[in-house]
């Protein structure tokens, strides 16, 4: 892709996590200010783009890429957490889906 989107209306929230979470990982609100890596078929809020001492920053908004599962299609789609990716459904957040390759999406959250 020659043109980037990474940057754009990016905002970063701080929560608790339980259970694993790294870098990159899908994250689903678990309690009260608290956040959990998103199992598969779960919505998720955001993507983790740091974890520290049990607390985990959260990118809820701007541009993201994941890899993805299954056939993804640009425009508005509802999307959820797969094993390692993302996945359209039936239910779900609709996102704003930009860019799609062979193994990637970029998307809105």
């Amino acid at each position: 892709m020659n043109i980037k989107f990474s940057g754009f209306n990016e905002n970063v929230l701080t929560f608790e996590y339980t259970g694993t979470l790294s870098k990159g990982d899908l994250v689903k609100m678990s309690a009260s200010a608290k956040v959990a890596k998103a199992s598969a078929n779960d919505a998720f809020i955001g993507v983790c783009v740091s974890t520290r001492d049990g607390y985990a920053a959260v990118q809820i908004a701007g541009y993201t890429e994941a890899a993805k599962s299954g056939t993804v299609n640009v425009g508005y789609q509802k999307l959820v957490a797969a094993t390692g990716a993302v996945k359209t459904a039936e239910s779900g957040v609709d996102r704003l889906v930009i860019y799609v390759d062979d193994a990637t999406i970029g998307f809105i959250l």
